[in-house]
C-alpha cells in the first residue's frame, strides 16, 4: 500500500526525534492513505512554517499490522475509545505506547474541543462529534518506534 506524508520539507529519512508530542496518537510519524488529506496538511504546514508543499510517498506492507513483534492499535471508526485515546495523547496523559496506530483523523480544531470538554461546556459525546474530520472519515497511520519505521520504504 502507498501512504502519503504532507509537509513543507522533503522527508529523506524518518527521524522520530523531530516529531512533536501531544498529537492524536502520540509523538511519532504520521501518514495517510488519502493523498488529498496529505496535500491539505502540506498546505497548512507550508502556510505556517514557510517552504513549499511537499508530498513524500512510502510503501507499507499491511501485514506488519499482524506482526507479533509490533504493538499495534486499530480504531476502525470514530468511537468513545478513540476519543479517549486522542484526548489522553493530546493532553500528554497517555500511558500506553504503541508501535503503530491506525484510526480516524481528528479535525484541525481539536485543541479548542479539548478545552471545551475540560471546562464542561460540552460532554464526551459532543466532543466525539466535533472531532470528526470535516471531509468525511479519513484514516491515518502513526509510526511511533524505530521498529515500526523499518516497515516503511520510501517510494519514488
Amino acid at each position: 500500500m502507498i501512504l502519503y506524508h504532507g509537509s513543507n520539507v522533503a522527508i529523506d529519512k524518518i527521524d522520530l526525534a523531530k516529531s512533536k508530542p501531544n498529537k492524536d496518537f502520540g509523538k511519532g510519524f504520521y501518514l495517510s492513505e488519502n493523498k488529498e488529506q496529505a496535500i491539505e496538511m502540506a498546505k497548512y504546514k507550508s502556510s505556517m512554517l514557510g517552504g513549499g508543499v511537499v508530498i513524500t510517498k512510502f510503501e507499507f506492507d499491511l501485514e506488519a499490522l499482524n506482526c507479533k513483534e509490533l504493538k499495534v492499535k486499530i480504531f476502525s471508526e470514530y468511537s468513545e475509545e478513540w476519543a479517549d485515546f486522542v484526548l489522553a495523547n493530546r493532553d500528554g496523559k497517555q500511558t500506553e505506547s504503541y508501535d503503530i496506530v491506525y484510526g480516524p483523523i481528528a479535525n484541525d480544531k481539536v485543541g479548542v474541543q479539548i478545552r471545551k470538554l475540560k471546562d464542561g461546556s460540552i460532554d464526551k459525546q459532543e466532543f466525539l462529534n466535533r472531532l470528526k474530520y470535516m471531509k468525511g472519515i479519513t484514516f491515518q497511520y502513526y509510526f511511533g518506534s524505530e521498529n515500526a519505521v523499518k516497515y516503511l520504504r520510501k517510494y519514488e
